[in-house]
């Protein structure tokens, strides 16, 4: 199981009906599969504060991670089997999103003296820890500043895939 549709309708046949209000948001990459759920909001007393409300939104995370864990780490398993991909949960609760364990994957890479520059003067300036925190922190603010662009590239990855299923089969000799 490779495609990142299979493991959505998969885990749509296979997750319990009653865990989220909806579909949950499935993310696939290389490594891992993340799957994150929406939670029915807690009820609160009339005119609670956000920090009251958002207590209970953790509350409510919290007691579905604890109430699932056998579950999860059972579908887990069968999921981690059929992909070759770990499995990742989440859960998000009116404004709260809580991931509650994720894969950190090492990524080797080369730089010049001028991007190592970048890396060390956000180690030294005390915003990152090290250099791989330092690589962390700058693919995180891309990530946030592009956004809509790697939406479209991603789009567009989706559709050469469906180009190439439709495709004629490779025969054995290809």
């Amino acid at each position: 199981m490779s495609n990142a549709e299979t493991i959505r309708g998969w885990l749509t046949g296979r997750l319990p009906t009653d865990w989220f209000e909806s579909e949950p948001t499935v993310s696939v990459d290389r490594d891992e599969v993340l799957v994150v759920g929406r939670l029915a909001p807690p009820q609160t007393a009339e005119g609670a504060s956000d920090a009251e409300r958002s207590a209970a939104e953790r509350g409510r995370i919290k007691a579905f991670r604890e109430d699932t864990r056998d579950r999860r780490i059972a579908i887990a398993r069968e999921l981690e089997h059929r992909s070759d991909r770990k499995v990742a949960w989440g859960a998000e609760c009116g404004t709260t999103r809580r991931v509650f364990s994720q894969l950190a994957a090492p990524v080797m890479t080369r730089l010049r003296q001028p991007e190592r520059q970048v890396l060390d003067t956000l180690v030294d300036s005390g915003v990152a820890r090290s250099r791989a925190d330092a690589l962390g922190w700058c693919v995180r603010l891309v990530a946030t500043n592009t956004d809509a662009w790697l939406a479209d590239l991603r789009g567009a990855m989706e559709k050469v895939e469906e180009v190439r299923a439709q495709g004629p089969d490779r025969g054995p000799d290809s």
